[in-house]
């Protein structure tokens, strides 16, 4: 297990990394989902797109920690000086946040109809969405990151 661990060190600190930033980004998308609309009303349901400023703000706040998280303890320094590789960085994440929105549409609307009880927690379909739609795209972002960002 240990000789696994140092082989793939970066891929499990990637995980960890990845699992704090998307515990603040569930956090800040329920906080947000639930005060939001109670200020803008078409917020539950702007043309067909449910929880736009919630997702996006919450998105935006957990590619931030993901990106301190990746750059203090994740991935080494690349090729790229700090300036480019913020950008590119922020570029990958721009896009996967657009297919981490996506994502969440369809399984909002398609997958998860009801809420998940479990013994002590309740997960409602927003929230189911929003980490099911963050698990797919940080596959992505982890190959992406890791090959055209973080490349030394």
């Amino acid at each position: 297990m240990k000789q696994i661990f140092f082989k793939q060190k970066q891929l499990f600190l990637f995980i960890i990394a990845g699992g704090l930033s998307a515990m603040i980004e569930v956090s800040s998308f329920k906080g947000l989902s639930l005060i939001l609309p109670s200020i803008i009303s078409s917020e539950t349901n702007f043309y067909g797109i449910h929880f736009p400023l919630s997702n996006v703000f919450s998105t935006s706040l957990g590619i931030i920690t993901n990106y301190f998280f990746s750059i203090w303890f994740v991935f080494q320094r690349g090729k790229h000086s700090k300036r480019r590789e913020f950008a590119y960085f922020m570029l990958v994440s721009l896009l996967s946040t657009l297919l981490s929105l996506v994502f969440f549409q369809i399984f909002f609307t398609f997958v998860f109809k009801n809420h998940l009880k479990l013994i002590i927690f309740t997960f409602s379909a927003e929230v189911l969405s929003k980490i099911s739609a963050i698990i797919l795209t940080s596959i992505l972002n982890y190959f992406v990151k890791k090959k055209m960002i973080f490349n030394g």
